[in-house]
């Protein structure tokens, strides 16, 4: 077994100091050279070998020093080395510390004192103690408080000994008396945790008399003060309300420490709403008090974990929750969002809302850096707000229109998003929204938004002066047709010349073109490009329109839902336009944008032609226009509307499935104690324990305390580790929790005999790293024992856990028996489980990472959907988008 020791430093074994040198070293005179041997020495019993020879050397010339980090080292030589026989009896050569440790406990110097009281708190040999307890209880009175503090934890350590009751049976006694006279807090902090220890109503009693003083006793005692309560509360439910009105009274003390403590012992304590919002409250507080973001990490868990169990008292603390997001840590306001998000009702939607777009208008100043990224999640959260309550829509949809242009294109992405499923679910601000984008298309950048805004002008523009609007907007951002421009060449031949800009000024050129009505004009077409080659490239996106910019970039996917806008916007034109002329004149100008992009993509000038589903796209456009029948106008102008409508409810539907998964099932037993409030006595009894009661009892009779364990579940996950007919039978029961694997391993001993040093030695292969080594035991015959083990994983890939149960008998102590365990497997399976990702998020993920490893897969299923189910099933993941 390993040493135990306070300890704990690395040294290489490589290079072992001979005894002699060290033995040289310690008879000398040189103060630095025997520190530096007796640290060799340590090093060495640590690394579990036996020095005996330097016993009587070190007594001889080392105890006699006067040098204080001489006598440090001694102490912790003294507490290695082996102080008892193989029978467990003292050596009698440690008769010769006794006497030292002795002076140590008189010495003048306190430090000598202290560091001496500390030591004998990690002896377990009561023989060595005994006489020195005169001693012990003697530094109790010490002028010092280094002294008095460190005397108290020796007096508990020696009365928690097998035999300390004889020992030091007044130990209780003295202790209490040392308390009520004590001053210096850390003194005090021992003396209560000794009595608490101890001789518990002891402590209860102490606690009860001074309890009007408790508000002015230092951090330290408070904290243990807190966990005599807990303790007391879980063994005694009974006495809870007299304890619970200390912990309120302590929600005042100047350590936050403290309040964290008393809000966390409150909260496990005592569901009664009074306890509850007394515990949020201070959440709260620290949540803003607090400039370490750690700190505020942790306190936002805790009211996440509230959040879950009392939601109607989280639901009143939402504004104080949210004042969390002036921290500018992008971490924390996310944490803030998700909680807030979570508490919105019908009562707090506008305050909640109106401090979004304070946020909102917050981030347009570009101080900080991440304020895009911000911005994105304050959108999202709007969306969510709009979705649960559309009746805030209207208040927050124009004002995020505003951001249409964002630079960042995920935050512009959710905006268009969000307008998209407003006008949508909202059908009262159609014609606002429809305004205020077709005002505002101009001034998107990115192509994605454009391509969702074309949709939704497409769709939503239903009355003909929001048609002729959606129809300019498009021609007006497109700018001047053609796109290129073609001149004749001597030969004849035609050849497409790019026209080249000299300093961000524009040469046009000019040649006759027929009109829609049949007339001829003068076009002029304007192309900006750089002077070296001959090549389009597009101008500042300030002097040309956005859409005709993006196209020129060669975005041609872009161009196919230009072409699809403006023919849904024509096919609905002739529907709501009477004059036949206004509706050809639209359908030709129309012809004439789709056939331009059409040509650009098929000519010579960009660099990368036209892709075969944006030409596909684009030339059944050109058909529709030309032949329309009813059949088709229906799919164009209806089906499309609808698809979207199903997408949106399936959406909602998910989201309904996902949140009454999350929700606690609960059950109450058939034959469950359900005790009625209403017949109870309340003699005596505060407001709070009344409280208390009532929820209590709720929780029981919904069976909130009934926690479900999967028990079907766990029997599947248990491995058998040994044989039927092995003398010692295992069994483990493997847990993988994110990077944690924990094998909780049942042993029991078949056999008539006990087991000695029964030790289960586990190794592993692949990247998996066992965190401590499970220690020896003793097994009674025919008992078993529950070993648990941490496992650390620090990849996905697949590990194996193997190892062997090693013991020793009774009746043949010097003989070891070994059986093999069989291997467990980890696998990454294991590590996954479904999730969702909404499409933003997935997007963005998609393209800041390298995901795809094409595999080959050879399979037996012919249609597609079942392989997409197989998929879904063996690789333990979900479908993103619904089927």
């Amino acid at each position: 077994m390993e040493k135990s020791c306070t300890l704990v430093v690395h040294f290489d074994k490589g290079t072992p100091a001979l005894a002699n040198e060290i033995k040289e070293a310690l008879e000398g005179n040189d103060v630095a050279a025997k520190i530096d041997a007796l640290k060799k020495a340590i090093m060495i019993l640590l690394n579990g070998e036996t020095i005996p020879q330097l016993f009587i050397t070190i007594i001889r010339y080392v105890l006699p020093s006067e040098d204080h980090t001489i006598q440090k080292l001694l102490l912790l030589y003294l507490e290695i080395i082996d102080k008892t026989d193989s029978r467990g009896k003292v050596l009698p050569e440690m008769i010769l510390i006794c006497q030292n440790l002795r002076n140590n406990l008189q010495h003048p110097n306190e430090y000598i004192r202290g560091v001496t009281l500390r030591f004998l708190c990690r002896l377990n040999e009561s023989e060595i103690i005994e006489p020195l307890i005169p001693s012990i209880l003697a530094n109790l009175e010490h002028r010092h408080p280094f002294v008095r503090r460190n005397a108290v934890l020796a007096v508990m350590s020696v009365y928690k000994l097998p035999q300390g009751e004889q020992l030091l049976d007044s130990a209780p006694e003295i202790v209490d008396k040392f308390l009520s006279t004590e001053q210096d807090p850390s003194s005090k902090r021992n003396a209560f945790l000794m009595l608490f220890s101890c001789a518990q109503d002891r402590a209860i009693n102490y606690l009860f008399t001074n309890i009007d003083r408790i508000i002015d006793w230092g951090e330290q005692l408070q904290m243990v003060v807190l966990e005599l309560i807990r303790k007391v509360c879980r063994s005694n439910k009974g006495e809870k309300g007299k304890y619970i009105k200390i912990i309120i009274s302590l929600l005042n003390a100047p350590s936050t420490a403290v309040i964290y403590e008393c809000a966390s012992t409150l909260v496990s304590l005592s569901s009664a709403p009074t306890a509850i919002r007394a515990a949020a409250s201070t959440y709260c507080q620290l949540l803003l008090s607090q400039s370490d973001n750690n700190v505020k990490l942790i306190v936002l868990d805790r009211l996440n974990e509230l959040k879950t169990s009392s939601r109607e008292i989280m639901v009143e603390m939402v504004m104080d929750v949210l004042r969390a997001l002036s921290t500018p840590n992008h971490d924390i306001r996310r944490k803030t969002l998700d909680i807030a998000l979570e508490l919105i009702t019908p009562r707090n939607i506008d305050e909640v809302v109106m401090m979004l777009k304070k946020e909102v208008v917050k981030t347009q100043s570009g101080e900080h850096e991440k304020n895009g990224e911000y911005r994105q999640m304050l959108v999202q959260a709007i969306h969510t707000c709009a979705i649960k309550f559309p009746e805030v829509a209207s208040t927050v949809v124009h004002l995020l229109m505003d951001f249409l242009g964002d630079t960042n294109v995920a935050s512009a992405m959710d905006v268009v998003v969000f307008v998209r499923e407003i006008i949508e679910t909202n059908p009262k601000l159609r014609i606002s929204i429809i305004t205020r984008l077709l005002d505002t298309f101009y001034q998107i950048r990115a192509a994605r938004v454009c391509s969702c805004a074309l949709w939704i002008i497409g769709e939503y523009c239903l009355s003909l002066s929001e048609v002729e609007s959606g129809i300019a907007t498009i021609k007006q951002c497109l700018g001047d047709l053609p796109f290129y421009t073609v001149t004749e060449e001597g030969d004849g031949q035609e050849a497409s010349k790019p026209i080249q800009q000299v300093n961000s000024t524009t040469v046009s050129s000019r040649r006759p073109a027929i009109l829609a009505d049949g007339t001829y004009a003068t076009q002029s077409a304007a192309l900006e490009t750089a002077m070296s080659p001959p090549t389009l490239v597009q101008g500042s996106l300030s002097s040309i329109g956005n859409l005709r910019s993006l196209i020129l970039s060669g975005d041609f996917f872009l161009g196919a839902v230009v072409a699809c806008t403006l023919t849904k916007l024509v096919l609905r034109l002739e529907e709501v336009q009477t004059s036949k002329a206004e509706v050809n004149k639209a359908t030709t100008q129309a012809l004439l944008i789709i056939v331009s992009m059409l040509q650009l993509g098929q000519s010579s000038i960009l660099p990368h032609p036209i892709d075969n589903d944006s030409y596909d796209r684009i030339v059944l456009c050109i058909r529709l226009l030309c032949n329309t029948g009813d059949e088709i106008r229906k799919i164009w102008l209806q089906s499309c509307r609808q698809s979207f409508v199903k997408m949106l409810a399936d959406k909602q539907r998910r989201e309904t499935e996902e949140i009454k998964a999350k929700a606690q099932i609960s059950n109450a037993q058939p034959d469950d104690l359900i005790d009625f409030y209403h017949l109870k006595s309340r003699k005596g009894m505060s407001q709070l324990e009344l409280e208390d009661e009532v929820q209590d009892d709720l929780k029981r009779a919904t069976g909130e305390f009934t926690k479900d364990a999967d028990d079907a579940n766990k029997l599947n996950r248990i491995l058998q580790l040994t044989g039927f007919s092995d003398p010692v039978y295992a069994e483990a029961y493997v847990t993988v929790h994110h990077y944690d694997i924990v094998l909780d391993v049942t042993v029991i001993n078949r056999t008539k005999e006990t087991l000695q040093n029964l030790c289960l030695e586990l190794a592993t292969m692949g990247d998996l790293k066992l965190v401590e080594r499970p220690q020896n035991y003793t097994l009674a015959p025919e008992s078993s024992k529950q070993i648990k083990a941490n496992i650390k994983v620090s990849s996905t890939e697949t590990g194996v856990i193997f190892g062997n149960i090693v013991y020793e008998t009774s009746s043949n102590v010097l003989e070891r028996t070994v059986i093999v365990l069989n291997d467990i497997h980890i696998d990454i399976m294991d590590y996954i489980s479904p999730a969702s990702c909404a499409d933003v998020a997935f997007r963005t993920m998609w393209a800041e990472f390298e995901w795809e490893n094409k595999v080959a897969v050879n399979t037996v299923l012919q249609d597609e959907r079942d392989f997409l189910n197989h998929i879904i099933k063996s690789t333990n993941m979900k479908c993103l988008t619904p089927p």
